[in-house]
């Protein structure tokens, strides 16, 4: 991706809050222990933990870098901190950078927030913390300890040189029309910026007028398929911009219900799997950092297939018209034996249903009912061995 191949290397080759970055020099040259640690506060994607990197790179210092989800637990944080607070260090001389701070809250929080505290109280080490806003009421405390510097989002004057200087590189030519749409949908986002320029080159243009959070899945997921060239089909995925679950669920719908052969069949659905579990613990553990690999995993689906074509829902609609219209039955069905087997409705539906109907279709399973008024009251269940 272009947006990892022009990474900057130096903080000079950087672009835009200057002042910012000078504050941050500044107080890396002065810093002696008990100095204040760094809050880096700022939209996303304008450079904050670049910086973070490539200060500690031109410093000499061996950064060790920590997300929310690292330091939510006491015992966790000690046990990583500990050390580098005590100055041990194979590497060399030891940074520490917390990256996307403002997420440590929530009920993951088991005393993480006031162990971190007192460690920005009395640093013995740099410390440099990054967040994309500070006015929430959690962050009141860390930011009493922290001295804070703003990022703004980069002027688009300056996003169209940095832009048409990757452009010139990339022997790419944009029109202004599109020049200007890319930077405009940006809203400031440098790697948003260049992923979408990425695309655009391509040739897959997804709908400029909506927001650029909000691409269209349905054109997504067809050009995707239909891509001639898996440096397209990865430029297309990354286009996608929507929730992470959003684009997962496009995905198995649009597969589940193709014609496909058996064992291709499987292959994409042991992929999706693999996406569904980066998915679910970055949901158990909120560390979000690991959202970065889910594309990685995603473009193992690349095949120029024309049979498979997006789809919304992962039934047939002949299934979903007769959920549709048996949905009431089934809710009443699953409310009373749920009472019976002592689960929830939910639980019964989404565990028990299933072999309920398989036992009834083999016929060992006899489920006597009665309709009353709309609702089902089971009289008799008998098991047939």
């Amino acid at each position: 991706m272009w947006s990892e191949k022009y990474r900057p290397q130096i903080i000079s080759n950087m672009v835009g809050n200057e002042e910012a970055r000078t504050a941050i020099i500044e107080w890396f040259i002065k810093w002696k222990k008990g100095t204040k640690p760094l809050l880096l506060v700022g939209p996303p994607g304008i450079g904050k933990t670049t910086i973070a990197y490539l200060v500690a790179k031109q410093f000499g210092y061996d950064m060790i870098g920590l997300n929310a989800s690292d330091v939510r637990s006491k015992s966790r944080l000690n046990e990583i901190l500990i050390p580098v607070l005590g100055n041990v260090s194979v590497l060399g001389t030891p940074m520490i950078f917390v990256d996307e701070v403002d997420g440590i809250h929530g009920r993951g929080d088991y005393g993480g927030t006031s162990a971190l505290v007192d460690i920005l109280k009395e640093p013995t080490v740099p410390i440099v913390l990054a967040a994309n806003n500070d006015d929430s009421d959690k962050m009141k405390s860390i930011k009493k300890v922290v001295k804070t510097i703003q990022f703004k989002k980069i002027p688009p004057r300056l996003l169209r040189v940095y832009l048409e200087n990757i452009l010139k590189k990339q022997s790419v030519k944009l029109s202004p029309g599109s020049l200007i749409k890319v930077i405009d949908k940006s809203k400031g986002d440098i790697r948003s910026m260049i992923n979408l320029a990425q695309s655009l080159e391509t040739g897959f243009n997804p709908q400029v007028e909506q927001s650029f959070e909000s691409v269209n899945v349905e054109d997504g997921v067809n050009a995707f398929f239909k891509a001639n060239s898996i440096e397209e089909a990865r430029s297309i995925l990354y286009s996608m911009q929507i929730d992470p679950r959003e684009k997962i669920n496009a995905f198995y719908s649009s597969i589940i219900t193709s014609e496909l052969d058996t064992q291709i069949l499987v292959k994409y659905l042991e992929i999706i799997s693999t996406a569904d579990m980066l998915f679910g613990r970055i949901m158990k553990t909120q560390n979000w950092r690991l959202l970065r690999y889910l594309n990685d995993i995603l473009i193992k689906l690349y095949q120029n297939d024309d049979k498979i074509r997006y789809a919304k829902y992962n039934l047939s609609w002949s299934l979903l018209n007769r959920i549709r219209w048996d949905g009431a039955k089934i809710k009443s069905l699953s409310n009373v034996m749920a009472r019976k087997l002592h689960l929830s409705s939910s639980s019964f539906v989404t565990l028990c249903l299933p072999y309920v109907l398989f036992c009834i279709k083999n016929k060992t399973l006899k489920l006597e009912l009665e309709e009353t008024f709309g609702d089902i009251i089971v009289k008799e269940i008998e098991l047939i061995k």
